[in-house]
């Protein structure tokens, strides 16, 4: 039964995005669906003062898909996750300075990784060939948060992560070049493949004065669940995917410093921290890698390492009223494949040299606030067609090297107006209306980017090839209301 020292939360959220698009001409269009249906259900108990534990019970559906036609020809290309999760958390406050959490997770997976049907002319395509896969993820970890000193703070922790492939899958055994040259089959729940390791991690906090502080951390984490980018296309076609008996998972160590400083009695708040961090096991798809209705997507997969490193600075004001924060990040990411770029190194897509976020908000009175949030990014790290031939009446391109180009630079504001009814006694029932617009100056942030071709293979000097990019969202105007009771 539940009592005074129990709370029991239920949650649920429904979501559906969808960009069209047709260019003027009615030679491209494009129709982009994407979504999640997530429910979580979570109780808390409190034993005492300082032994808590916090259940969850979560599902998660998320589902894309990228529907592509040009002319005559049509592509789409389908994926999703389902997940069914448990977890359960503890906290223990000693009397000793010592806080230790410690907690275990357990997650069933089930992937469409990669669903394609298509048509070219009058032949349509929609074969079954969804490759789903199933997997359990499960970990367990420990952690002590504990004070030396007064002036010492230490974060030390373990964690073990295990991930299995089951069955319903088809196996497959590759020669050198990666071709498959003999397949098992596996039943339904029968185990294929295992992935396990540990994760250590290590904070320290020197307090250098009662206003400064410097801040350490290295920890090494594992990932089974990898988002797969196709370096041949600009289109929105990344998708999700696990580790398999084919996929290893990718495993990373980071490593960051920084130095903490807050002025005028904590008012203002200031830090710069620099990391690095190694990956192993990073994946692509393959030079040339077309979309294959008939073929499992992971035989298409090659592998490399990656490096990221870069230094975030940070100012925020917390109090008065004008509250507001300014970020910038100063950031590098590079991949290495042997079988991509002829083994050199390149950008990986979601590279971004320059992010700066600001953000502002003024409390008029205890009505009205007014915000504004301004963002900029460099572009991604993208590769296009630089030539393209006639071979037996196709029109076939020559990429650039990997990720050798970038998009525009993406750039936005936003600004709103928030209304909050005040009562001169306390009401159950709050509520407030936001009056927002955003995108103020309507700037055309690229969502892809995509070739058109005019005039015929029968007459090669009539063929004109243009680039053209997609926008997503104008300036765009809103009104919300907000109630919580």
């Amino acid at each position: 039964m539940l009592g005074k020292n129990d709370r029991v939360y239920l949650s649920g959220y429904i979501g559906l995005d969808k960009f069209t698009f047709q260019n003027p001409a009615g030679t491209f269009n494009a129709n982009i669906p994407w979504g999640n249906k997530i429910a979580t259900l979570r109780w808390n108990h409190q034993f005492n003062d300082k032994l808590f534990v916090n259940t969850t019970l979560v599902y998660n559906s998320y589902s894309f898909a990228a529907n592509f036609n040009q002319n005559d020809f049509g592509i789409k290309i389908a994926s999703g996750v389902e997940d069914l999760n448990a977890k359960s958390d503890l906290d223990y406050y000693t009397s000793f300075h010592h806080h230790f959490k410690a907690g275990i997770a357990y997650t069933h997976h089930e992937f469409i990784p990669n669903q394609i049907s298509g048509h070219a002319d009058s032949i349509v395509l929609n074969p079954d060939n969804a490759f789903i896969k199933y997997a359990h993820e499960a970990g367990a970890y420990v952690l002590d948060e504990f004070e030396p000193t007064k002036w010492w703070k230490i974060n030390l922790g373990m964690r073990y992560s295990w991930f299995e492939q089951i069955g319903p899958y088809t196996g497959y055994t590759l020669d050198a070049n990666g071709n498959p040259t003999d397949s098992t089959k596996y039943g339904k729940n029968q185990p294929v493949k295992a992935y396990g390791g540990w994760e250590p991690r290590f904070n320290m906090r020197f307090e250098l004065d009662e206003n400064s502080s410097i801040k350490t951390s290295i920890a090494k984490t594992y990932q089974y669940i990898h988002l797969v980018s196709n370096n041949g296309t600009t289109l929105p076609t990344d998708v999700w995917v696990p580790s398999t008996s084919l996929v290893q998972p990718e495993m990373a160590w980071q490593y960051s410093a920084g130095y903490f400083r807050n002025f005028k009695d904590n008012m203002i708040e200031t830090s710069v921290e620099a990391y690095y961090k190694t990956m192993s096991n990073e994946i692509q798809y393959k030079d040339g890698y077309v979309p294959n209705n008939t073929q499992d997507p992971q035989l298409s997969y090659v592998f490399g390492t990656g490096t990221a490193y870069g230094a975030e600075f940070f100012v925020n004001k917390t109090r008065g009223k004008f509250t507001g924060w300014v970020g910038y990040t100063l950031s590098w990411t590079w991949q290495q494949f042997p079988l991509l770029n002829n083994g050199l190194e390149f950008p990986a897509k979601y590279d971004r040299r320059n992010d700066v976020s600001v953000v502002g908000s003024y409390e008029f009175n205890k009505k009205w606030t007014c915000s504004a949030v301004f963002v900029y990014g460099s572009g991604n790290a993208i590769t296009l067609p630089t030539a393209y031939y006639f071979v037996d009446g196709q029109l076939v391109e020559q990429f650039s090297k990997v990720n050798a180009y970038r998009e525009p630079a993406y750039d936005r504001l936003d600004i709103s107006a928030t209304y909050t009814p005040h009562h001169a006694k306390p009401h159950k029932w709050q509520s407030s209306w936001t009056v927002a617009i955003y995108n103020v100056y309507d700037r055309h942030n690229p969502y892809f980017l995509y070739v058109d071709n005019e005039g015929s293979v029968s007459n090669t000097s009539s063929i004109k090839l243009t680039v053209y990019e997609v926008y997503i969202l104008p300036i765009l105007p809103s009104i919300t209301y907000n109630f919580k009771f």
